[in-house]
């Protein structure tokens, strides 16, 4: 089998096209067509002679994403699912700005995994078993892809990217964060990363290695419930990354990188919408230096779980608000698609 050319370093490419007779600026030329111009054939490298061009093609192949289908929501959003090179399927989703918005926010949410091994109770992807983690150039041709989409159908690019889709990110650390260097690189799409946000349903060792590893984009964390008696029934996950280790890790990323940290909470109905929810979630903002969304629940065929009504929605974000807490409320978007958040699970 031929070797994925998108896998090398820099450095290796430079050095395997020296040990076959090529000019060292020749792998900066292939480099560049490969994350700059997202290249994904050895023909398109038009600047190559063809026997450079044969040469590369005799040893390596590239191994692209393709779009298998395309949904399009009543709302602008767009659902697509992605075939990978082994026939896999996972699903991204183009959110852009709402048509009466005031901004031209054009977000591109991918996924980390195939399938996921967290078994949260509310989500569809969690129900699904995870067969592997995306390579970098993978999650990075998610990206391409649905920026074509929101040049194609808005003409405006990708202005933010969300690692939302399904997977857990940080149980897929190293490819992730090389997906992130693809994306944000001059030599790559030259995105800020300051545009995008990982989210996380909060795995307390890694969110230490972030702040370790001083990264410079924004982090999420799936919360739900600021309790752990709460959170152990819809996220098993909290029983061996307590509330307690999640604070003390999100705190340590916080004076490691300066960055402000988003809790993300879904309502449920009759589960983690009361006053007494609200107060414990404003608590746990005292950890750590935070904004929260508050996040509607999209139902999902494997679960009960309800979304609350709106009268408790607004009584829930007043607490909070009162409190001084950044705090926003989300609306649902491709809910019709089954693009919301919760619902990618990979289905026809």
């Amino acid at each position: 089998m031929k070797q994925d050319i998108r896998k090398l370093t820099a450095p290796q490419l430079k050095d395997w096209m020296g040990q076959h007779g090529e000019q060292g600026f020749r792998a900066k030329q292939v480099h560049e067509w490969l994350w700059k111009k997202s290249a994904l054939s050895f023909e398109q490298m038009t600047n190559l002679s063809l026997p450079t061009r044969e040469l590369l093609s005799t040893h390596f192949e590239i191994r692209p994403l393709t779009v298998d289908q395309q949904q399009h929501s009543n709302d602008g959003t767009i659902k697509s699912s992605f075939r990978l090179f082994d026939g896999n399927l996972v699903e991204g989703v183009l959110i852009p700005a709402l048509r009466n918005a005031d901004n031209d926010r054009m977000t591109a949410c991918v996924s980390s995994q195939v399938g996921c091994s967290l078994t949260c109770k509310f989500c569809a992807t969690g129900y699904m078993d995870r067969k592997r983690n995306l390579d970098a150039a993978e999650i990075y041709d998610q990206v391409v892809a649905i920026d074509r989409q929101a040049r194609t159908n808005y003409d405006a690019p990708l202005s933010n990217i969300v690692y939302m889709g399904m997977g857990e990110p940080l149980l897929n650390y190293k490819n992730v964060l090389e997906s992130v260097d693809r994306i944000t690189s001059p030599d790559g799409l030259g995105m800020s990363p300051k545009r995008i946000t990982v989210s996380t349903a909060g795995i307390a060792k890694m969110i230490r290695q972030l702040g370790d590893d001083a990264v410079k984009f924004n982090l999420a964390l799936s919360l739900h419930a600021a309790n752990d008696q709460k959170r152990n029934q819809i996220m098993p996950i909290n029983e061996s990354n307590t509330l307690d280790a999640l604070g003390d890790a999100l705190n340590y990323f916080y004076k490691k990188t300066g960055t402000r940290v988003t809790f993300e909470y879904i309502v449920f109905y009759n589960f983690n919408d009361t006053l007494q929810d609200a107060q414990e979630l404003w608590t746990f903002t005292k950890k750590v230096p935070a904004k929260i969304n508050i996040i509607e629940y999209n139902p999902i065929a494997e679960a009960n779980f309800k979304n609350t009504d709106p009268k408790t929605l607004d009584r829930f974000a007043d607490f909070l608000d009162s409190k001084g807490v950044n705090v926003n409320v989300r609306r649902s978007r491709g809910k019709d698609i089954d693009a919301a958040c919760g619902q990618l699970a990979g289905k026809k």
